[in-house]
């Protein structure tokens, strides 16, 4: 990109009126680079980015009315940490594979196709409540549908993003995108939790309208170019991506960082009990507890739009996971509703910079052929952290107690930091990004 800039630039250095008129463009273009949301301007994007942000609204409200109702039905904490499970286990199962058809397919349908799997869930659930669900099973056998719908759209997902906008606008479609998920991940418990006020049934009924808009809008979206693949399903195509995030020690310790740190120190599976149990608030209490991390993550990440992270890099990574860490020991310390909230707040502020750092990595990093399969083996790690480390969540608070086991995460979240910055120290000392440290370096050779 910057070549052909280059001989544009040579092509009308000899025209004053090109010349001015090149001028005046850099400018506008200077100008509306440092507006962040000036990457909205690309239709396919916005379409992407309503349908992800719709689908992603959806779903927090369903998992507010998923807890509450199993842990209502059963007061067993190790079903919490079976809610978890129940989606990570076909994700694993199917994930490098969903990584395979990112590459083979095209990813605007895969993207498609899979919300409407989630549809379909929903539909299942309000079907359920409807005819009065008396066990917990049935939700268990929906969210193995779930689980397996989330294994095709991830990878499908983070991989055609980077398609959907210039090079040069990149960074700031990861940071609107991870503003707008957050944004989601802000409103939708909170409305889960006041909906649930009026039964389950709302919740669901209210989640599979979002879905099915975000159904729409995904569809509306033109399918991006990407790198054609067609090799068969083979384990040597289906294993690339693991081969290649092991071959870069930058990318395999930052997204094994957010894995291991997020798994032992996630306590969201067990916030319905620390609602029910420690804080005494009821739904929308528990709404607003889920609420909490999406609001530090969706004001880091504006924040980020604006002034994305250029330099020492890696310790700003680092420094967000540690945050993480300690604000999960003040949250499982904690009978407070308000400091528990403000704790939660943090977590998702940190949380936002280590997946900032990363997802910028995982795609400047990866071949546009091999991006799918890359994604997945990065969706298997975030999926590992997040889905297994809920189960446990629930394993631990089952043996131990449940604030224990939330102290026992947060200080495993520490210890991982530490062990992270011995282990891989090209992550650690990181200052620029990669792809920056290259273009550095080609245009002092050049220069």
């Amino acid at each position: 990109m910057s070549d052909s800039t280059s001989s544009s630039g040579s092509q009308h250095a000899s025209h004053p009126a090109s010349n001015s008129n090149a001028n005046t463009n850099a400018s506008s273009d200077a100008r509306a680079s440092r507006n962040g949301f000036s990457v909205l301007r690309h239709r396919n994007f916005t379409f992407y980015l309503s349908a992800r942000t719709l689908g992603t609204l959806a779903v927090q409200m369903q998992n507010v009315a998923i807890g509450w109702q199993v842990y209502d039905m059963t007061h067993d904490l190790f079903d919490l940490g079976l809610i978890g499970l129940a989606q990570f286990a076909p994700f694993l199962l199917l994930i490098l594979l969903a990584g395979h058809a990112a590459d083979r397919y095209n990813r605007r349908n895969l993207v498609a196709l899979a919300l409407a799997a989630q549809l379909l869930c929903g539909l299942l659930l309000l079907s359920f409540t409807l005819a009065g669900l008396g066990t917990v099973w049935p939700v268990f056998a929906v969210l193995v549908l779930f689980g397996s719908a989330r294994a095709f759209m991830g990878p499908a997902t983070q991989a055609m993003l980077v398609n959907l906008v210039p090079p040069e606008s990149f960074s700031k479609a990861v940071a609107l995108s991870s503003s707008s998920f957050h944004l989601a991940i802000i409103l939708g418990p909170t409305l889960g939790g006041l909906l649930y006020l009026a039964g389950p049934k709302t919740v669901y009924l209210i989640s599979s309208a979002l879905l099915l808009a975000a159904v729409v809008l995904m569809c509306l979206t033109k399918p991006a170019p990407q790198a054609s693949h067609r090799e068969p399903a083979t384990w040597h195509t289906v294993l690339e991506g693991l081969r290649f995030v092991c071959s870069r020690p930058v990318i395999l310790g930052a997204i094994s960082l957010d894995l291991f740190a997020v798994l032992f120190g996630g306590a969201t599976a067990l916030l319905p009990a620390l609602a029910h149990d420690v804080l005494h608030v009821g739904p929308t209490g528990l709404g607003m507890l889920r609420t909490a991390p999406g609001i530090g993550a969706a004001v880091c990440s504006i924040t980020l739009t604006f002034f994305p992270i250029t330099r020492r890099v890696g310790a700003w990574m680092l420094g967000g996971v540690a945050v993480f860490g300690v604000c999960t020991l003040v949250l499982g310390s904690t009978t407070t509703f308000i400091v528990a909230l403000i704790a939660l707040l943090l977590m998702g502020a940190g949380d936002m910079i280590s997946v900032y750092v990363r997802h910028l990595l995982v795609q400047y990093e990866t071949p546009d052929a091999i991006r799918g399969r890359v994604s997945a083996v990065n969706s298997v790690f975030i999926g590992a952290s997040n889905e297994l480390g809920e189960f446990e969540s629930g394993l631990t608070a089952n043996w131990m107690g449940l604030t224990r086991a939330v102290l026992f995460g947060g200080a495993a979240t520490l210890v991982v930091t530490g062990l992270w910055s011995v282990l891989f120290p090209v992550l650690s000392r990181m200052d620029r990004f990669p792809h920056e440290e290259r273009a550095a370096q080609n245009q002092t050779e050049s220069s």
